[in-house]
């Protein structure tokens, strides 16, 4: 005897949302934790580059110090030092110039500007004063399987300007 009913097939909006709902969850919790590729890693650096460069710029020209940027292409390094007017260098005062830029796998392929011309190796000293950069720079950075950014940073201006690929920069 059939009372009338058919079994339901299939499944409700709600259920489907439900579904849909902890599978975002799940993601959201994993995609942090996979490791980061090269292309992201190199993103990710000459952003927080660009950002150091604008940063330091405007915290010259705001506290009248004067700033020290330390590029060792070797190393593949970027540091920061505060010049008192005796020619000592300190730490930076500021913990958002101590702070590691460059993540692992990205090296430094170049650094350019016209008093220097084009370095390829060592280490490289910027000044910034009290009217922030003094110099148009260049920095180029990359990544083993070939991607590679280019930072440029412009005088007076403050503009830093961030590119995909290697690009070569003049005023």
């Amino acid at each position: 005897m059939t009372s009338g009913r058919t079994a339901d097939k299939g499944f409700t909006l709600l259920e489907l949302l439900v579904v849909v709902v902890l599978l975002s969850i799940v993601a959201a919790l994993i995609v942090p934790r996979l490791p980061a590729t090269d292309s992201m890693a190199l993103k990710s650096s000459a952003r927080a580059t660009a950002a150091l460069l604008r940063y330091l710029g405007e915290r010259s020209s705001g506290s009248k110090n004067i700033y020290r940027l330390r590029i060792n292409i070797s190393e593949g390094t970027i540091k920061v030092s505060r010049r008192l007017p005796s020619g000592e260098e300190l730490p930076p005062d500021d913990p958002l110039l101590t702070r590691k830029v460059l993540e692992s796998g990205v090296a430094i392929t170049d650094f350019q500007s016209p008093r220097l011309g084009k370095v390829t190796e060592g280490e490289v000293l910027i000044d910034f004063g009290a009217a922030g950069l003094t110099e148009l720079l260049t920095l180029h950075l990359a990544t083993a399987n070939g991607d590679s950014f280019t930072i440029a940073g412009y005088p007076q201006s403050g503009k830093v300007k961030l590119t995909a690929g290697y690009q070569e920069v003049t005023l």
